[in-house]
């Protein structure tokens, strides 16, 4: 190869070298971006924080410094499982100002009575607390026995109808869409809807929601752990 091929090559292999940095500088912004973005306060005014016990120690005076106006703790799980750091949060996110509500993550393996006995034993009856959610990702492949969609559904509005007669007020159902695939729950119950997506508003419920987490991996002032960032249709 003559000295003007050796020269031709160099110069590809240094233009192919600054596009791997810019796609790699891009790539670091757009990582840093979506860990960081939070739907803009004109759009959506009202903003909180959905809390659980593995994001571990929250400052909820932060949350509130930073836009959050509202935090939804999860407090049971199923018909055994607790939230150890309900009762913490929730005094915690008071005492910072903030509006608390109360989300129980559904189990399609089991019946809605030792459920919403779960429910009851965690949350307080108070008229100033948010309405209860009810959080919907789980579907019945995962039971050990099979449990007909019909059961799921049978079994579910029982465990609504539980909840608000507990609380005084209509739950909001959290519907994730391997939820909302099996079950089509948007349609066929009429509550208040709850959906996931990071960065983009999601369309796959039958109707609109009420609240969205837009951020499900926010990094925060407010928390180690990446916190679920939410807002609420204006």
């Amino acid at each position: 190869m003559g000295r003007k091929g050796k020269s031709g090559s160099r110069w590809l292999w240094r233009v192919l070298g600054v596009l791997a940095l810019l796609l790699a500088a891009g790539g670091a912004w757009l990582w840093w971006d979506v860990q960081h973005w939070r739907p803009s306060e004109e759009a959506y005014p009202d903003q909180g924080v959905l809390v659980a016990q593995h994001h571990g120690t929250v400052n909820f005076r932060t949350v509130a410094a930073i836009g959050g106006r509202f935090a939804y703790l999860e407090a049971s799980i199923g018909a055994e499982g607790k939230d150890a750091m309900f009762a913490q949060n929730l005094a915690r996110a008071r005492a910072a100002g903030l509006q608390v509500g109360a989300v129980h993550l559904f189990d399609p393996c089991v019946r809605a009575d030792g459920q919403s006995a779960n429910f009851v034993t965690m949350v307080p009856r108070t008229q100033n607390m948010l309405p209860p959610v009810i959080a919907l990702g789980r579907t019945a492949d995962a039971c050990e026995e099979r449990v007909s969609e019909a059961a799921v559904e049978s079994e579910l509005m029982t465990f609504i109808n539980q909840v608000e007669k507990h609380t005084g007020k209509p739950a909001i159902l959290k519907v994730k869409p391997q939820f909302e695939v099996a079950y089509g729950v948007s349609s066929k119950l009429e509550r208040q809807l709850w959906v996931n997506r990071t960065r983009f508003a999601p369309t796959y419920t039958a109707r609109p929601w009420l609240l969205w987490s837009a951020n499900e991996g926010l990094q925060t002032e407010a928390a180690d752990e990446p916190l679920e960032w939410v807002v609420v249709q204006p």
